[in-house]
């Protein structure tokens, strides 16, 4: 009889256990629901710099304040991000208001060149994150990839650790496929380092380029996406230790006119939970104002470390995962160019937030918006 218990017994651990594993395997998909907007003027100014061009957002709870870099390439003001308030009142966004100004400096303590001026001077800031571990900022620049008959610009990009007063402090080890160069391979221009986030503790960095690299393959069009890669670096070292392969989506719309310019790729990503990211894929074409925006769940649990693959085509391995959770077309609201999102405070129900940011591009034809969303899990 003893012995027929501890089988029972040792039988229902053992179920257990397996109900344990098929939950969390089964964890449901999370969903993300519109709550509120705003939208800051395009001629709102602050401490003399021209408020504009908001490319990534991060969110640091204990002081609630939000870090905003702006891509301003040192033509309008100095390269530059800031930091804001935003005031959610019964969920609802209520006001935006920015606190500090502070500049970008290179690595030898000198405010970053003019675009139109100085061009190998510049830098193109794409995305900016928080390290409460460590006090400080860590933010993406594009570089550029410039090559026509009369110029040629070939700047790399980079992953730039500063201090919270834009001071340089390191500056991560780039894997070679990274590299700018006048041949067509590596990062095509201003599709590079798009998006950046930490893990949860701070010990992973987790960046993307935008469109895929020349030697992975075309470009997305209205038939098929492209593949681009996921980087993974530690922190501590500022080193590579893992690249994924990811699928893009086709672009959402045909251009018009037939043959003009149109996108589909990774405008920012953000860190979910264990191998997990949620990925905004911002699709634009030219005679449609308005973007469409998707947000997916990535996971890169199965997915293949691609990091010494010289290129993906023709390859065998496994994608990073993906799934559909918010197509922003469906809110029934203008979406501009979104290319930043943060986890913001608690709502009044205790669920997360999700914010996103919106660049105008310094164009008086673009909006920047800030839309948050109840993350539902």
């Amino acid at each position: 009889m003893r012995k027929f218990l501890i089988l029972v017994v040792l039988q229902a651990v053992l179920f257990s256990c397996s109900n344990l594993k098929q939950t969390a395997e089964n964890k449901p998909t999370p969903s993300l629901k519109f709550i509120s907007s705003l939208e800051i003027p395009f001629n709102q100014t602050f401490q003399d710099t021209k408020v504009g061009g908001l490319s990534g957002i991060d969110y640091d709870a204990k002081q609630d304040l939000y870090y905003l870099i702006c891509d301003d390439r040192s033509v309008f003001n100095d390269s530059r991000f800031y930091t804001a308030k935003i005031r959610l009142i019964e969920n609802k966004l209520k006001s935006i208001h920015f606190q500090s100004i502070t500049t970008l400096k290179d690595e030898n303590g000198k405010n970053y060149g003019n675009w139109n001026t100085r061009p190998t001077t510049a830098c193109d800031p794409e995305d900016m994150r928080y390290n409460p571990k460590t006090n400080s900022l860590v933010w993406s620049s594009e570089g550029a990839r410039v090559v026509t008959a009369d110029k040629e610009v070939l700047q790399n990009p980079s992953l730039n650790f500063i201090d919270l007063k834009g001071n340089f402090k390191f500056k991560a080890k780039l894997p070679a496929n990274l590299e700018i160069q006048k041949k067509e391979k590596g990062p095509r221009n201003n599709t590079t380092l798009e998006g950046i986030t930490f893990d949860f503790k701070y010990k992973n960095i987790y960046t993307n380029i935008e469109e895929p690299l020349f030697e992975d393959g075309d470009q997305a069009n209205t038939s098929n996406g492209g593949l681009i890669r996921l980087y993974q670096f530690n922190v501590k070292t500022k080193k590579n230790i893992a690249q994924y392969g990811y699928q893009l989506e086709p672009i959402a719309l045909e251009p018009n006119p037939k043959g003009a310019f149109a996108i589909n790729g990774v405008s920012a990503i953000q860190y979910y939970g264990k191998n997990q990211l949620l990925v905004v894929e911002r699709s634009y074409s030219t005679g449609t104002q308005a973007c469409t925006v998707k947000v997916f769940i990535c996971d890169l649990k199965k997915a293949t470390n691609v990091k010494n693959y010289g290129s993906l085509k023709n390859q065998k391995f496994e994608l990073a995962s993906k799934k559909l959770i918010l197509n922003m077309d469906d809110l029934g609201i203008f979406i501009d160019n979104i290319e930043g999102l943060t986890f913001g405070p608690k709502l009044a129900n205790g669920h997360p937030s999700i914010i996103f940011i919106s660049d105008n591009n310094f164009s008086e034809m673009q909006k920047t918006q800030v839309l948050v969303f109840e993350l539902l899990e």
